[in-house]
């Protein structure tokens, strides 16, 4: 019964701070250093169960943002098709350069960032520096363009920045949102834009898991923790999701980087004493 609440409580800090510009690796790495909260004792299936969570919620809430990239892209490929005035096609073509670079160097330095860089320093550090960051875009931040009118290497930048959010306390959201505001774009579109951005990461980490788990079997325990992980994330992921679209639209980030900044002054406190 224990294992299980974990795995829930698990799922519900996933849901949250995947989404939300607080950092999930930060926070699954502090619980585990405060709380004993360590989901790698749950395994590789429970990994897998938390980034299909996140997956399916973002999906669930973005469809037809998905759909409409992936129809016009198609649409692009046809003779005479290709026109990159056209915003949905453009959009698809923003998407593809974006997410490339997070991509690339997800696959060859993942597993460096994720058994090197584990400090609750670092996350402190990190904690603080992302939430200036914050502060900052909003002050120098034009929040007017739409996303469509953003340029090629924009979007590569932005791609850059989703790559940083491997070192745990950054935020894959948060950097991404951040530099989307620097760049001028509307809080809102910089938000959808990052959370579409999200989905070939998550998919690939997850499906990459998933056939290594398929090969190997879960017992009746990893099937449970599995279940609990998965539908807690995905419910709480998609609900993080629909809160902050509607937040940003009338609201600035200074909230989270307060948070952050609080978060940060607990977590030393802890560490020191």
């Amino acid at each position: 019964m224990l294992e299980l609440f974990e795995a829930i409580l698990l799922g519900v800090v996933q849901g949250l701070t995947e989404f939300l510009p607080v950092s999930s690796s930060g926070h699954l790495l502090l619980g585990q250093y405060f709380l004993g909260l360590d989901q790698g004792r749950f395994g590789l299936p429970f990994d897998v169960a938390l980034h299909l969570g996140t997956l399916v919620a973002v999906v669930a809430y973005l469809w037809s943002d998905l759909l409409g990239m992936a129809h016009a892209f198609l649409r692009s490929l046809t003779p005479r098709g290709r026109n990159l005035a056209d915003p949905d096609q453009r959009l698809a073509y923003l998407f593809l350069a974006s997410t490339l670079p997070a991509a690339a160097i997800g696959f060859f330095l993942e597993d460096f960032f994720e058994t090197t860089v584990r400090s609750p320093w670092i996350v402190v550090f990190n904690l603080v520096l992302v939430g200036v960051m914050f502060i900052v875009a909003e002050a120098v931040g034009s929040k007017s363009r739409p996303v469509d009118k953003l340029g090629f290497p924009g979007a590569v930048g932005i791609g850059l920045a989703q790559a940083a959010a491997l070192v745990p306390g950054v935020s894959r959201s948060g950097a991404t949102i951040t530099l989307g505001l620097v760049l001028g774009l509307k809080r809102e579109e910089a938000a959808r834009f990052s959370f579409l951005m999200s989905v070939p990461i998550i998919a690939g980490a997850g499906f990459l898991q998933l056939a290594e788990v398929v090969s190997e079997g879960m017992d009746a325990r990893s099937a449970l923790t599995f279940c609990a992980g998965f539908v807690t994330s995905a419910v709480v992921g998609y609900l993080a999701i629909s809160f902050f679209l509607r937040f940003v639209v009338h609201h600035s980030l200074r909230a989270f980087a307060y948070y952050r900044f609080g978060l940060a002054a607990v977590v030393v406190a802890a560490l020191i004493f």
